[in-house]
Parts: structure tokens; C-alpha cells; sequence
């Protein structure tokens, strides 16, 4: 049987309805819903459409996600019938942040909504971020620094674009990759972001080509900070500032 059969079975029993009451429905005989069920034929695509309204499920997840393993109101549904899997916790109840690699994250734009992706990837967890779903996202190039190659940033979901904050950074998943960086303003057609290193151009991404968006929440650095990949004006300006203070201070002792 298909993932889509097992779980319209599944859903049916669940709200203790007949296949008569949901092939009457959905307007068809319960011979021909009974072939769905039982996995010998495949619903066109008008009759998903049915199906994923009267189950109250979004399509994407009828068949795709094997919903015996979830709790339904677990799940986030995503624009476009996508869904973001639920949070999940660990034996000792904290919640389990899934952690993309460096060599995972081009698979992550075709994955990121695949359940057996997503639970293969490692995870960690971190007591002091709660009440919500985070994921850990590699870093790459010089454009935030002080976050360079060997840096996971941990990203909160974005349920709504309404929520993004001007000044605050984050995590951008689109068709062309995985993006950090510090967002400016919005209108219809995209978000305007900018990199905290100068020498690169703010620019335009377009809504159409996002997935997913995740805000900062923390950093793991898993290499030492080497000072050459910081902005050496910020950081001489940085500690002229301190050595000034320090003179006048003493001139005042």
C-alpha cells in the first residue's frame, strides 16, 4: 500500500467515518474510494484536492508524511502544501535541534521537507532555547563575520514574513542555496537583506524563491576564532576607543 492510501485509511478511522460517508463526500461511489484506501489505484489530482479538505490535511502531507508516526496538531503547514516536521525531543525532554553539515546543505533545498532527510541529519540539544522549532545551519564565506566556515547558526522557523524585524539576522532557504544575513525591509515582491561585511552589496530576494526562514537564536563555533577574518577597521576604531578611555581615566585618578 502507498503512503497516501495508508493514511486516508488511517484519517477515516480516526474521525470514525464509513467509506460511504467519505466517497458521498467527496462525490464518488464507495467502490471507487475503496480502491484508494486499498492502494490498487491512484486519486487524480481534483480528488486530492477533495480528500486533503475533507481530512483538513494539506496534500503534501497525505503523500509524503506517514501521519500514524505524528501528531497532527504537531505539525506546521507550510504556503505551497508543504509542512515542517514537528519538534521533537530527546529522552530527557529537550527539544532535539536538527543540525545541517557543510556537505548537506545543497541536499537540504530538495530535502527540507522530506521526512527521512530530516530525520537522518544529526541533532543536538540546547536547554536554554525552547518554545519553538530550531535547526543549526552552516556558515559560509566572509560576509557576517565574525560567523565564518566551521560556524553553525541556530535558527528559530519563521511561521509568518510578518514577523521579520528590521536590523535582526536571518536564515534564508531558497531555490539558489542557504543564506545568512541581516535584514533591512520587505514589500510584496521580496525582503531586502545586506551582509555585515561592507564590501559586499545589499540586495533583493525575491519571495517567490523562499522556502524557508529561520531567525538567529544562537552561534556554535566549532573552529577558533582567527582575527583576520574580522573587520580590522571595526576592530582597530574597537580598541583606539579603549585606549582613549583608559588614558583619561588614569588622567583623572
Amino acid at each position: 500500500m502507498s503512503v497516501l492510501s495508508e493514511n486516508i485509511r488511517f484519517l477515516r478511522d480516526k474521525i470514525k467515518a464509513s467509506q460511504q460517508k467519505v466517497a458521498d463526500e467527496i462525490s464518488i461511489t464507495r467502490g471507487r474510494y475503496s480502491t484508494y484506501e486499498e492502494g490498487r489505484s491512484e486519486p487524480p489530482v481534483e480528488l486530492l484536492i477533495k480528500l486533503s479538505k475533507y481530512f483538513k490535511v494539506n496534500i503534501d502531507l497525505l503523500v509524503t508524511v506517514d501521519l500514524k508516526k505524528y501528531a497532527l496538531e504537531d505539525l506546521v503547514n507550510l504556503p505551497n502544501n508543504r509542512t515542517l516536521l514537528p519538534i521533537k525531543v530527546d529522552q530527557t525532554g529537550e527539544n532535539r535541534i536538527e543540525i545541517v553539515p557543510q556537505k548537506a546543505s545543497m541536499g537540504y533545498l530538495s530535502g527540507y521537507n522530506d521526512p527521512e532527510f530530516v530525520e537522518s541529519l544529526q541533532h543536538l540539544s540546547l536547554p536554554f532555547l525552547r518554545n519553538g522549532k530550531f535547526r543549526a545551519f552552516p556558515a559560509d564565506g566572509d560576509s557576517m563575520p565574525p560567523y565564518n566556515d566551521g560556524t553553525f547558526i541556530v535558527g528559530k522557523y519563521v511561521e509568518d514574513r510578518k514577523d521579520l524585524r528590521k536590523g535582526k539576522t536571518y536564515i534564508f532557504i531558497t531555490k539558489d542555496g542557504i543564506v545568512y544575513k541581516r535584514f533591512s525591509h520587505q514589500n510584496d515582491f521580496g525582503s531586502f537583506v545586506s551582509s555585515d561585511n561592507t564590501f559586499y552589496e545589499p540586495y533583493e530576494i525575491r519571495w517567490e524563491e523562499v522556502y524557508e526562514i529561520w531567525e538567529f537564536a544562537c552561534s556554535i563555533n566549532t573552529r577558533e576564532l582567527q582575527i583576520e577574518n574580522l573587520e580590522y577597521k571595526e576592530i582597530r576604531t574597537m580598541f583606539e576607543t579603549l585606549r582613549s578611555e583608559i588614558q583619561t581615566l588614569k588622567k583623572n585618578t
